[in-house]
């Protein structure tokens, strides 16, 4: 019989497929599918809901060509398999896992260090990122079906809509060869679900529950009078909404699919859970916690900088009083209550993803994406910032007669000023918080055309354009140049207390006693900066595989021929990024740049031997392709070529054993950023080995870094652990080069039924990586080899000899350093067991064991392993072992589906103990020394309530389990409330529950 469906349907899905669009859509237009990698009838097993062996679910078969596409590949053609190792997650899986994020979901596969996301507050841009083998976020190369999804600095997992993922594919080693540059520690493909025939409504809501119950560490906020967490909380909600639906059109020659989601994230603050209540340091014996805090209090300090009482340090008295105190410890501010360990956020994401056969064969796709992200970071009020450099006159009338003795001396009264650090913090009856409002509007959009030109050759031709908008506004900052301005009191003679400038507006600040400040004090110098960058990608692709069989070029051991893909691309991407008159002065500057590239590439797969004895299968598989990179900005410009290869081995000697291994040469070219970013003045978690009256260093190391010996016990310390480096681009960068190994075994033995178990080893290194040295570890270097090289990047400021302010600083800007290495084995094992009358379980498991994390900064300067280590240098935990362990019943009841999941974070110590000289800090810490093994517990629970409507329960990390402190004179990368959230569970049990239906 004949379809009917209205014809509306078809026209709308044949103008969908065309991009035909309003013309402000047209403008701003992103997406992409790639035919090659559609994999529209993928069977993933159900019980495999964890990431499981490839060999179950990596393989796709396409309706119309009957071939099978993977990841790693352009091969397409029937019973392939990959010769790199594949992970996979499912959509079942992200679902048992209570998870509608998705950069969550990997995060928690051992495979993967989190990176930026929902609980990153102070210094987000309000992304999602992911890490495959903690090489980085750049180093991994991140598709939909098969291509690119933004511009590479505008990446952004939040872009991707979790319910309408099929799978996600993990491809561990480089695939530059095949994919082009980024694949150096692998590639992650999320395989989407484009051809509906219906609607699907899918609900989730979830919180976390947490007892605060930490008995040493509430014991030891209330020692320092500070505000405690309640007992016990149920906050952090989260809500997620998608519909999708889809028709076939004109007698099911095409499909049209519609999609749009909405996810709202509420905040939590640190102020609700003990750990984080207060910013906890080590003690002076660097044996147990501290509360710590922030020089920048809001009582206000004063280091004087010039005139006869230089180097006086001073502090008002808390009771609001004009009587300066010697500046202690006891004057530190808890910053911490109104940060955020989770952000607001508020998602919607929407688009179309059609396609229509032809009766030649031809097949015409497209596909449309669109995501507006806005989120909200909060930390404390602002403040003047303790190492600008102030000027204060000696008459103003706002200081009391003592103060202005303390400051000037001799000149108290008069007009003389005096050069004064000042730190006041807003924090007074009138304050008001700092928020970072960051909004993300992303586009994509793709065209493409493929078929067949002869029997034995098809053709793919694709075009892709992807847009990433960016705003940041920052609110309620203290504008340092109107607070300097407003400093300058005198009396106007009338009584009348003015600024000296006579601005017009200026309104005079009062830092002499605590919540001083008037609101027209405030009004004058809190300001909004705001920055924008808009990024775009086009990639026109065009590549065609050949199967040679048909040209009778075969292996006389083989049944069937090589097949090979030879193709195109062209990629360019631009960069826009624009800085108000207020963010420019606070060193921003406008940037442009653009990267050209046009690559030619090849691929061929060659089967050697079939069903012979002893062996079921022998094959090969090679690729290479060749890259011309042309980059500019206004004034710089540069370019280079690079070659990647690939080589892959297959060997079956029955159907039971599969043998596999692959050698990848891949690359990550310089972004625009790392090539033409201005170079400006930014934070870094660390101390100053030089700083306080009585310095961890010796005079001679510290002589070695600047100081002078007026200096030399008598500089002010880094407020609240924050020293400033000084980061930028660097015109003349080229390449990183990677060279990979994997090698593995796939067993799926006939004597135990429905097993399945793969082991692989891999093995990356990167040469000539693109990064900065680690501030700290050129302070660490300096002060313990007093290498010129290293000492000579550390800028003390000349008045005071401090790290931070505007004059002092480490340099750290971008260039091409050492190489990275790392090496372990992954392991997949799956296994399902009849119950007989009572269902069946389903066992996973997914392990990595971690050989070496190796770094080496400088070519020729040694090396250091971060295996089994975390804190400064090393950054997050990189635990020897982690695994996801899952068992699943599928009960006889009604279709209820119960399961329970081990997470397994091993064991790590604290790097700065360590005895390498790179890693080895100047002090011996014994608390945070070491994290413990970290075991969750996760439970969930699905059941169908009709044919068409299913619910899901769940529990994460079921037994409340606190995450581990960590000090923050220790804190580096993505730590948050003396913790890192997306390591471990940092909101303690997650409890939700969601609706899947379908009509």
């Amino acid at each position: 019989m004949t379809n009917q469906k209205p014809l509306a349907t078809g026209v709308l899905a044949i103008c969908a497929l065309l991009g035909i669009t309003t013309p402000s859509l047209v403008q701003a237009q992103g997406a992409n599918t790639d035919s090659s990698q559609t994999q529209s009838d993928i069977e993933v097993k159900p019980v495999s809901a964890q990431t499981g062996v490839e060999e179950a679910s990596a393989k796709s078969k396409d309706k119309n060509t009957e071939t099978i596409t993977v990841t790693g590949s352009r091969i397409q053609r029937a019973e392939y398999s990959s010769n790199s190792p594949i992970s996979v997650l499912t959509n079942k899986e992200m679902k048992l896992q209570g998870t509608t994020n998705v950069e969550e979901a990997l995060s928690r596969m051992p495979q993967f260090t989190a990176d930026a996301n929902e609980n990153v507050s102070n210094g987000s841009d309000g992304s999602a990122q992911i890490n495959l083998r903690n090489l980085g976020s750049n180093r991994v190369l991140t598709l939909i079906d098969g291509q690119r999804i933004l511009p590479t600095m505008g990446m952004d997992i939040n872009f991707i809509p979790s319910s309408l993922i099929k799978r996600v594919d993990v491809v561990t080693g480089g695939a530059s060869a095949v994919y082009g540059s980024d694949a150096i520690s692998g590639v992650v493909n999320f395989i989407m679900e484009d051809n509906l025939d219906g609607f699907v409504f899918d609900t989730q809501g979830a919180a976390y529950q947490h007892k605060n119950d930490n008995d040493s560490v509430r014991s030891l906020i209330d020692s320092y009078g500070y505000q405690n967490a309640s007992g016990s909380v149920f906050d952090g909600k989260k809500y997620n909404f998608s519909l999708a639906g889809g028709t076939d059109f004109l007698d099911g020659k095409g499909n049209i699919t519609l999609y749009g989601t909405y996810r709202k994230t509420n905040p939590v603050t640190q102020d609700k859970r003990d750990y984080s209540a207060c910013s906890l340091d080590a003690n002076d014996t660097l044996d147990g916690l501290a509360c710590g805090g922030s020089s920048n209090n809001p009582w206000g300090r004063f280091f004087v900088l010039s005139g006869e009482n230089n180097g006086g340090s001073y502090n008002n008295l808390k009771d609001g009083s004009k009587t300066w105190d010697t500046y202690s410890d006891d004057y530190l501010y808890n910053y911490t209550p109104l940060n955020y360990i989770q952000r607001d956020d508020e998602r919607y994401t929407g688009g179309y993803m059609a396609h229509y056969d032809f009766d030649n064969g031809t097949r015409l796709s497209s596909s449309f994406m669109y995501m507006h992200d806005r989120s909200f970071s909060q930390v404390a009020p602002s403040a003047l910032w303790f190492g600008s450099d102030f000027a204060i006159n000696c008459d103003n009338p706002l200081m009391s007669s003592q103060q202005a003795s303390l400051l000037c001396g001799s000149a108290a009264g008069s007009s003389d000023q005096i050069d004064t650090y000042v730190g006041y913090r807003l924090d007074g009856t009138n304050a008001r918080a700092r928020r970072d409002d960051l909004q993300h509007s992303d586009y994509r959009f793709n065209l493409a055309a493929s078929g067949n030109l002869t029997d034995a050759i098809t053709y793919n031709v694709s075009y892709l354009h992807a847009k990433a908008n960016y705003s940041e506004q920052y609110q309620n900052d203290v504008d340092q140049l109107k607070a300097a301005d407003a400093l300058l009191a005198v009396d106007d003679g009338n009584g009348n207390v003015v600024c000296l400038s006579g601005n017009s507006g200026c309104a005079p600040i009062d830092v002499f006693a605590y919540s001083g400040i008037s609101d027209a004090g405030l009004d004058y110098i809190l300001t909004t900066s705001e920055t924008n960058s808009e990024q775009t990608l086009d990639v026109y692709s065009a590549y065609s595989q050949i199967d040679l069989d048909a040209y009778g070029i075969k292996s006389p051991f083989a049944a069937i021929g090589p097949a090979m893909v030879v193709g195109l691309e062209h990629r360019q991407e631009v960069y826009n990024f624009n800085a108000d008159a207020v963010s420019e002065a606070n060193g921003y500057e406008d940037a442009y740049g653009k990267i050209k590239v046009d690559e030619a590439y090849t691929e061929l797969d060659v089967p050697l031997v079939e069903d012979a004895p002893g062996v079921k299968y022998l094959g090969v598989n090679g690729g290479y392709r060749h890259s011309k990179y042309k980059n500019h900005n206004a004034s710089d410009a540069s370019s280079y070529s690079a070659n990647t290869f690939k080589f892959e081995l297959t060997y079956s000697p029955i159907d039971d054993i599969r043998l596999r291994s692959s050698f990848n040469k891949a690359i990550r070219a310089p972004n625009i950023s790392e090539l033409f970013s201005s170079q400006s003045l930014g934070n870094y978690s660390g101390t100053d080995p030089c700083s306080g009256t009585s310095p961890s260093a010796s005079q001679i190391e510290c002589a070695n870094s600047g100081v002078t010996g007026a200096q030399y016990g008598n500089i002010v310390e880094c407020p609240a652990d924050q020293c400033v480096a000084m980061y930028g681009g660097n015109p003349d960068l080229k390449p990183e080069e990677a060279k990979t190994f994997t090698a593995g075994v796939v067993l799926t033995p006939r004597f135990i039924e429905n097993l399945s178990l793969s082991l692989d080893y891999y093995h990356i290194k990167v040469d000539d990586y693109i990064s900065s040295v680690d501030p700290t570890l050129i302070l660490n270097q300096c002060i313990g080899t007093g290498s010129s090289y290293y000492c000579g990047l550390i800028h003390r400021s000349p008045s005071a000899g401090s790290l931070f302010g505007t004059t002092g600083y480490v340099v750290s800007t971008t260039l091409n350093t050492g190489y990275l290495r790392t090496s372990g084995v992954d392991m997949n094992l799956n296994y399902d067991v009849a119950l007989n009358g009572w269902g069946s379980l389903n066992f996973n498991l997914v392990g990595t064991w971690l050989k070496d994390m190796t770094t080496e900064p400088l070519p020729g300067l040694g090396s250091f392993d971060c295996k089994g280590l975390y804190g400064p240098t090393c950054g997050q935990p990189s635990p020897e072992w982690r695994h996801n362990a899952r068992v699943t019943w599928d009960t006889p009841w009604h279709g209820l589906e119960l399961s329970a999941l081990w997470r397994y974070i091993g064991s790590v110590n604290l790097s700065t103990n360590d005895n390498n000289p790179l890693l080895a800090g100047d002090s011996t810490f014994y608390v945070s020394d070491h994290i413990q093994a970290y075991s969750y517990l996760d439970l969930a629970a699905n059941m169908p309530l009709t044919d068409n409507i299913q619910v899901r329960i769940g529990a994460n990390n079921l037994l409340d389990k606190d995450p581990p402190i960590i000090v923050s004179n220790l804190a580096t990368g993505f730590v948050n409330g003396n913790t890192y959230p997306g390591i471990y569970d940092a909101l303690g049990r997650e409890l939700y529950v969601g609706l899947t239906a379908k009509f």
